[in-house]
């Protein structure tokens, strides 16, 4: 059926997440960690994945694209069915669903997109 709708077809096993959620999802979740421990800016934490990882759009980019509430969401998700640590969501990713940070849906996240082009948000507040 896959193939009759011009995709190409991966084969999982029946599991939490499946295939893309189980490697996408941590992904995210660190960049999250990376932008709350100061490790670099908004802008710069993409710019390393698009231009040293050949990714298309930055985590960043992507996580206001998906929904800020929805990585979080997956995140609880997958650590209550797998109890793996590495799922446990950053505090900025909870600090920014609760300030209605939720990405493009909400106008504003990691970007504000209130202007053209969007810039990068200041979310030091949201630091230990």
């Amino acid at each position: 059926m896959a193939l009759k709708l011009g995709k190409s077809p991966v084969e999982a096993r029946d599991t939490p997440g499946f295939l893309f959620n189980r490697l996408i999802i941590p992904y995210l979740n660190e960049a999250i960690w990376a932008l709350y421990e100061g490790v670099g800016s908004v802008e710069d934490l993409d710019a390393a994945m698009k231009l040293g990882g050949n990714m298309p759009i930055g985590p960043l980019s992507l996580l206001d694209l998906i929904g800020i509430d929805v990585q979080l969401h997956a995140c609880e998700g997958l650590l209550a069915e797998l109890g793996n640590p590495k799922f446990e969501p950053c505090p900025l990713n909870r600090a920014m669903v609760r300030a209605g940070y939720l990405g493009r849906k909400a106008g504003k996240g990691f970007y504000d997109y209130s202007g053209d082009p969007p810039r990068g948000v200041d979310l030091s507040v949201f630091r230990r």
